[in-house]
């Protein structure tokens, strides 16, 4: 452990923020893509050692082979690419929910990042997938649920218009997930992402492609609000 108070952890090849969690109000999550299994798996052991949820991202299962030998409570959810270690029996605030929607089938692994991320982090989370423009009338079977929500994630790849629809439906917090879903001209997120930034509909926020993590911790401090 680090002389400086506990602060970080050097590792050599990593500095573990252990003051993460009280500087921000959530732990240090570990990116995988770019690190070696064996990186990954050390990481995750020592953070082990505390008394935090641990989160990972982006994780192969190659990854979590690694982590599991070293950490066997480890849990695996393929389809959101995430590595999970739920040591915190937090109870949700069953009054206040955040919903995380998709315009299709396919952006469901970002959205499920997104869902997954806020879960851990404490938060109850409402899921409605396959609900794009290209057929509207299952967006409208969503409205209830939709107002009943304290803060909205939309992710939609291929021109992203659900964000804006959404944004103009709800008087809560929109925050727009582009995918990289699509053909060609989606450019792999970036027509999306632009669309999404350039919504008409006041109270939309929008982060990277595929930022399912960025999207969820942020449906999660806000929904902490009071």
């Amino acid at each position: 452990m680090s002389a400086k108070k506990n602060l970080f952890e050097e590792l050599g090849f990593a500095k573990i923020d252990h003051h993460r969690a009280a500087r921000c109000g959530a732990p240090e999550a570990v990116f995988c893509e770019g690190k070696t299994p064996a990186q990954t798996a050390r990481i995750v052991e020592r953070m082990n050692k505390g008394r935090h949820n641990i989160l990972a991202t982006r994780a192969s299962p190659e990854t979590f082979a690694a982590v599991k030998k070293r950490v066997p409570e480890a849990q695996y959810h393929e389809l959101a690419r995430l590595i999970t270690v739920r040591k915190e029996n937090s109870r949700p605030d069953a009054r206040r929910f955040i919903l995380v929607m998709t315009a299709g089938t396919s952006d469901i692994p970002a959205a499920e990042e997104a869902a997954l991320t806020a879960e851990l982090m404490g938060h109850r989370v409402e899921r409605a997938f396959d609900v794009g423009v290209a057929g509207i009338h299952r967006l409208f079977a969503q409205q209830k649920k939709m107002r009943a929500a304290n803060v909205l994630v939309v992710a939609a790849g291929m021109e992203g218009a659900l964000a804006s629809v959404v944004g103009g439906l709800v008087a809560k917090p929109v925050i727009a997930l582009p995918t990289s879903v699509g053909y060609g001209a989606s450019f792999k997120g970036l027509a999306a992402l632009l669309g999404m930034l350039n919504s008409c509909a006041a109270g939309v926020a929008v982060v990277n492609i595929d930022n399912g993590f960025g999207a969820g911790r942020l449906a999660a401090l806000i929904n902490s609000m009071r």
